[in-house]
């Protein structure tokens, strides 16, 4: 199995370091955008694969991977203009947008937002949620707002930080997601494990889990009109299949491809990712 070799470069966004990586010389440009606590580093099996036909960048988001980690309101319009920007500024052209987890989010908005700069956008086991929070009078609302409010302490969030981050609980996580874990190595923990060491990362976490809840997966869908695939993990304990499903009754024009995989389908099952993502940018005809 072929895996990236690490050369990234760096781009300013709104004065902080964003690290990129590129590959490929011809063919559509492909925005690789990965998940929460992860980076550029994720798409370790598939950059080189598709890069053989196309031109593919991967990217870190504001706040992850070695990108910089300022004390910002982290949420999905925040990410869509990093995203935007990086099209306009890097890429230059309409691009396939392929996310996964809180990248698929934030690619989702880019693309609702803006069509033009997406040919095609790919969610691999997408967040966000369908509806709005519930009351916050409620048992849940108010189980949500407490967790919200102990985020605010610094004390408890670099608390719960410090042990999400060490390497064995890294581990433990991604063995719950991954069906198969044969690609649950040094390497994988290791990248995401360095980054948790930059300045602001603590800061960062608080910020992901208390800024307000954005747009729905149902406000984004009924706005949406670029080719939609869906390659999904159908083993996934967190964003389950029946979400794929529910994507699809909101906006039937997707393809729906499922994967015997769980959360992180593009690291666990790459080949077929693979496959499936170039098999599907050639049927778009660019």
């Amino acid at each position: 199995m072929t895996v990236a070799t690490k050369q990234f470069t760096y781009w300013q966004w709104r004065g902080y370091r964003v690290r990129y990586r590129q590959a490929g010389t011809q063919g559509t440009p492909i925005l690789l955008v990965h998940g929460f606590g992860a980076s550029a580093d994720h798409w370790r099996y598939n950059i080189p694969a598709l890069a053989e036909q196309h031109r593919v960048w991967a990217i870190d988001l504001l706040g992850f991977g070695r990108s910089e980690k300022p004390d910002l309101a982290y949420d999905g319009d925040l990410w869509r203009d990093q995203l935007r920007d990086f099209c306009q500024e890097m890429i230059q052209e309409p691009a396939v947008v392929a996310g996964n987890s809180l990248g698929g989010y934030a690619a989702l908005c880019l693309a609702a937002d803006h069509p033009e700069l997406v040919r095609g956008l790919v969610l691999l086991n997408g967040a966000g949620p369908f509806e709005k929070s519930v009351s916050p009078y409620g048992l849940q609302g108010w189980v949500s707002g407490l967790v919200n409010g102990l985020l605010q302490q610094r004390w408890a969030s670099d608390l719960l930080f410090e042990y999400s981050r060490s390497r064995s609980r890294i581990r433990r996580t991604l063995l719950q997601v991954y069906k198969d874990p044969r690609n649950v190595n040094d390497e994988l923990v290791e990248d995401i494990y360095q980054p948790s060491c930059d300045p602001g990362a603590p800061r960062v976490f608080a910020r992901v889990f208390s800024t307000p809840q954005g747009r729905t997966l149902t406000e984004l869908l009924a706005v949406l009109q670029v080719p939609l695939l869906l390659l999904w993990g159908d083993l996934d304990p967190w964003m389950t299949a029946g979400r794929a499903t529910r994507i699809q009754s909101l906006y039937p024009q997707a393809t729906l491809v499922s994967l015997q995989a769980g959360h992180c389908p593009h690291d666990e099952c790459p080949e077929l990712v693979n496959q499936e993502l170039l098999r599907w940018t050639t049927s778009l005809g660019v």
